[in-house]
């Protein structure tokens, strides 16, 4: 019995169909999928066992691979469905990647802040990568198995400590050097008016007052600004605010916000950099076709994804945490 026929009908393709299918021993199947060192195998059976999962379409459960090795190779990625979607889905899909290149399959799942029967005490994951996990949770998944948490806003992870010390404090020096190099001194901090986004921004704002006493100017006016139509009025009063009080360049939280800043210029008449200056975070395909295109900090999601990733390994091997690279860098536009 041959191809199709030889796996159960309407079930699932095992290790024991494709054995009968290659006319090997279970355990021969096993030694060459998984690729198990040590044993003699000869090149022809091999090719045999190969084929026969190919022509099968067997796929390893999970459960299976888990037994197998002793652990699980799953990543569970806790998407912050409270977050837009900035810059999240560019490192999703890297994270998801450099995964896959060390060996371990990613899974991305809303974080819905359940206490139980949560997914990942259905998928037993080796490691879990989460935007924001009460003590409770990190404790009890320890306790059940789950090798590495890292929280991405808990101040004791040493993953978070540098997403909001060296990669936020450096966001904000940028924006802070780049206006300061164009003659600004009174500078203004447009926060999103997203709530969902007050943590962050109050991260970021702590870094630009940082960056200010660095360079011995005042701490910059912080206004909300709307990112969406409901609330553009806001940014006309921001923009007007902003100049009553003398600022001349503004730090923007990112590219939604930068935008803002700019619509609220249109409305009085007014454009960048000529009436106030605005450099954002984040770059995006909607802040180089802005008019005048924006002046941005951008991330290197790629970069950040493989340090993430790093970070993740070295916890699950048991090795010091990897220094963080710097990701950032100035796009030279024209609102500055």
């Amino acid at each position: 019995m041959t191809g199709e026929a030889a796996a159960r009908p309407g079930g699932r393709v095992t290790s024991a169909d494709v054995a009968r299918e290659a006319g090997v021993s279970r355990a021969t199947v096993s030694f060459v999928l998984n690729g198990t060192k040590g044993q003699t195998i000869s090149g022809s059976t091999r090719q045999r066992v190969l084929e026969a999962a190919a022509r099968l379409h067997y796929a390893p459960s999970a459960e299976a691979r888990t037994l197998s090795r002793g652990r699980s190779d799953v990543v569970l990625l806790y998407q912050p469905p409270q977050l837009p979607l900035t810059d999240l889905g560019a490192l999703v899909e890297f994270l998801a990647a450099e995964f896959a290149a060390v060996g371990l399959t990613a899974v991305i799942h809303p974080w819905s802040r359940k206490p139980d029967g949560d997914v990942w005490t259905a998928i037993t994951p080796v490691a879990v990568l989460a935007w924001d996990l009460p003590d409770s949770d990190v404790v009890a998944m320890r306790r059940n198995g789950v090798r590495a948490v890292v929280s991405l806003t808990a101040e004791s992870d040493p993953v978070a400590q540098w997403i909001w010390g060296a990669r936020e404090n450096s966001i904000a020096r940028l924006q802070v050097e780049r206006l300061f190099r164009a003659g600004h001194r009174r500078l203004g901090y447009a926060r999103p008016h997203d709530e969902r986004l007050a943590e962050a921004s109050e991260m970021r704002l702590k870094a630009l007052r940082r960056a200010c006493a660095e360079r011995d100017v005042p701490a910059p006016v912080t206004l909300a600004v709307p990112g969406d139509e409901a609330g553009a009025q806001a940014a006309v009063d921001a923009v007007a605010t902003w100049r009553d009080m003398a600022v001349t360049g503004v730090c923007a939280h990112d590219d939604v916000a930068a935008l803002a800043v700019l619509a609220g210029l249109r409305e009085h008449g007014l454009t960048a950099p000529s009436d106030l200056a605005v450099i954002g975070a984040a770059d995006s395909p909607a802040a180089r076709l802005a008019a005048p295109p924006l002046t941005m900090v951008a991330v290197d999601m790629r970069d950040t994804a493989r340090h993430l990733v790093a970070a993740v390994t070295s916890l699950l091997e048991g090795r010091p945490m990897p220094a963080g690279p710097e990701v950032t860098r100035v796009i030279e536009r024209h609102s500055v």
